[in-house]
This record gives structure tokens, sequence and C-alpha cells, in this order.
């Protein structure tokens, strides 16, 4: 049976290479009906941070993946080395020396293994350095802890990041003094930035958490996850986690390193949102939410921005001139109007007339009686809705005009317009 494991260390929140690392073993194991063990590896106990594990734990399940084992905590574990096992208290003392115990290193041959996405990888043995095994404090270090641990939860493939390839020799030769077999092992290519820098936070690298927070959908964080480093005949394509599983081969992840591209995860999650139901989005959005609107009204607002939005967190910008009144950039409505002050004015209070004599209230009604005052006028399409988009929105750029004005409401439009008519006395 294949038995993958995720071994983080608890020492701060991953970021989204080791969170990839996670769902790449996640997807291999349930694509061949395996187990996924959930291993806490905190050998590295002085830079140990409170509250990682459970960032990690909120982490994995953010992203679909549900483990079939553990978590197991590495220094939890039971073991003794035996030397002092029948000698007296006394003489324990007695015999206390730091030391520590090393890996013996062969220094002739090679050791070598076949990578299952790196292809063939060999170190000679010369260039390896004896590895600390136990430290003088009697833990033992990484390097022999994963080791023993691999071999009793019978772990079938290691599958990490190509960080470790320099370890593996090393881990290789334990295997074999412990006469042990060696798991097929895997090492997932390098993510690197747009500029083909190592990833960092200037790229926009961040944890799953994080990205969460500014409003990316869980199925955007884990497709963009999938797609680096994978291909799939087409990359563009939103999979959900079942469909990921099927399709998941782990022969066609690439050994050349991976590119970050933030537009990449934009495009994912506006798709995705684009794809929800009215409430649903809704929903999702309320957390974010920073001005108070009645239900109804945003569910009437939803439909007019939900193809503008990339991520959730930006609805407040798009939302915000149906919340507040906006201060009006007298220069740019009278540019756009084409008129004078006076003639701007005088419009203005023309189109407020028209509205409030309306009795019934309607995007349907609306875009007639504005018609027919801009014909009636002589005035071009383009600056008569364009000074009204500004002096009710303060913005050049929004969803339907007479659908902003019908969910503002007759009272809240005519109060903008004069407004704006008095700013420009």
């Amino acid at each position: 049976m294949v038995r993958v494991r995720f071994a983080p260390s608890p020492t701060g929140i991953p970021h989204i290479g080791n969170t990839r690392t996670a769902l790449f073993n996640y997807l291999f194991a349930r694509h061949h009906q395996g187990k996924f063990i959930l291993r806490i590896e905190d050998t590295d106990r002085a830079r140990l941070v409170p509250g990682s594990l459970e960032k990690i734990l909120e982490i994995l399940k953010i992203v679909g993946i549900q483990w079939d084992e553990g978590p197991y905590i590495q220094s939890t574990g039971h073991g003794y080395d035996g030397y002092c096992r029948q000698l007296s208290t006394s003489k324990v003392e007695s015999l206390k020396k730091p030391f520590v115990i090393r890996l013996k290193v062969p220094q002739t041959g090679t050791t070598g293994w076949e990578d299952l996405i790196q292809k063939k990888i060999v170190f000679k043995n010369q260039l390896l350095d004896d590895q600390v095994l136990l430290k003088s404090d009697g833990f033992p270090t990484y390097h022999l802890a994963v080791v023993v641990d691999d071999y009793l939860m019978k772990i079938s493939h290691i599958l990490r990041g190509s960080e470790w390839i320099s370890s593996t020799p090393k881990h290789i030769l334990l295997y074999r003094a412990f006469g042990w077999p060696v798991p097929q092992i895997g090492h997932f290519s390098v993510i690197l930035g747009p500029d083909k820098a190592k990833l960092s936070k200037r790229h926009g690298a961040k944890s799953v958490l994080d990205y969460c927070q500014e409003g990316y959908l869980p199925q955007a964080l884990t497709i963009f996850m999938a797609y680096l480093g994978w291909s799939y005949q087409d990359n563009s394509k939103i999979l959900s986690l079942d469909e990921l599983i099927k399709l998941f081969d782990i022969k066609a992840l690439n050994q050349t390193n991976a590119i970050f591209d933030i537009k990449k995860l934009d495009y994912f999650n506006a798709k995705l949102i684009r794809q929800l139901a009215v409430d649903k989005l809704l929903q999702l959005i309320k957390p974010f939410l920073k001005f108070k609107l009645p239900e109804k009204k945003l569910i009437k607002i939803i439909p007019l921005i939900q193809e503008r939005l990339v991520k959730l967190g930006d609805f407040n910008d798009l939302i915000e001139y149906f919340a507040l009144r906006p201060k009006p950039d007298t220069k740019a409505l009278l540019r756009e109007s084409k008129m004078s002050v006076i003639e701007t004015k005088k419009y203005l209070q023309q189109v407020s007339q028209a509205v409030d004599s309306s009795s019934d209230w309607s995007t349907a009604i609306l875009e007639e009686k504005l018609h027919d005052l801009q014909t009636k006028l002589g005035l071009k399409p383009r600056p008569a809705f364009m000074t009204i988009r500004l002096a009710v929105t303060g913005r050049s750029a929004t969803p339907p005009l007479f659908d902003v004005l019908n969910i503002l409401g007759k009272n809240e439009v005519v109060k903008r317009l004069t407004y704006v008519q008095k700013t420009l006395e």
C-alpha cells in the first residue's frame, strides 16, 4: 500500500511551498488509494513557535487535506539507547560526559537513487559529512528521527522539496546501516518568483492563511498550488479536489522550477467568484464588510459588481459609494460635462427634478426618464450620463448607472445631486 507523510516542523506558519508539498503528497496518496500520514517533526527545540501546530492543521483543512493518521508528534515517541538501563543512578552520573553520535559515512564509492521526479541522482561519499545523529543532550537530530519514523510508520514514498536532496544520501546510508528497505524518493522542483529569483514575500508569497484573509477562496489556492510544477493539458482549467486526485500523475511533475505568478491565482479566484450564487457569495463577503448596508441592498449590489471582483476583500472598494456619500470631484465633473459651471448646475437640477417627480422607481423608468431629458436638452449621451455618474458616485467607472440609481433610492439620489450643485457654487 502507498503510504506517504507530510512532516512539517512547528517553527512558524507554513508558506505556500510547504503547503504545496502537503497537497502533492495527498493527491498522490488518494490517487493510489493510499494513506496520508501527518507527522510533526519537532526535533529543533530551539526554533519551536507556540501555536504553529494549530496553524498547520488549519491550513491543511482549508485546502481540503484529510489525514488518515496523526498528527504524530515526533518528540513524544518512546525510545532509549539501552546503555544505562542496568546501571545505578550514581554510576550513570559518574559516567556522564558530553558527546554526540555521528553517522560514519564511507570514504569511497557513491550513494545514489532513482528519483521519482528528478531522475537519477548520485553523490560521492567522500563529499558527505559525518552527520550528527544524537546531540550531546541525547536528543536525536532530524536526520536520525526522520529515518526511524519513516521506517516504523511504513512510509512507502518520500515526496518532499528539492532542498532536501543533499540530505537524502545520508538518509539512504542510515537505511542501509539499519538493514531497512529504502522507500521510493522524489523531490519537487523549487518555486521561483517571476524574476526567477528564490520565492519571497516581495513576490507575493505568503501562507494560505494570509491569502484567505485577503479574500482568496480555498479552491483557488488549491488549484493554483497544484499547477505549480504539475503539467496538465490545460493549466487554466478549474478542477475540483476530486478531479485533481483522479488526474494527478507524479510522472507529470516537472523537473524544472515552477514560477509563482500571482496573476494566475487572481485569475482562478475571480473565475470561481463569478460562478458563485448570489446568496453564497453574500455569506462569503460578510466577514470582509466594512460598511453597514441592509442585506436586501447587498443582494441587489452583488450581481452588479460580481464580474469585477478578484478577491472577496475587493468588495469594500467597489461598493463604498453605496454606503458613503462621496466627495465630488468638481474638476472632473466640469471636464466631463463639457458645460460651464452654471450650465452644469442647471443640468443637475433638471436631473434631480426628473427623478424626484417619478412615482415609479425602477431601473427601466429611470433609464427612460433620463434618456428623454438628455434628448430634450440636445446633449450627447456620454457627457450627459457621465455627469450624473460622477455627481452621484464620485467615480467615472461603475456598474450600469441606472441600476446604481435604483439601488441608492430616490431620496439619496436627490440629496447627492443637490449637494453637488451646492459645491459648484
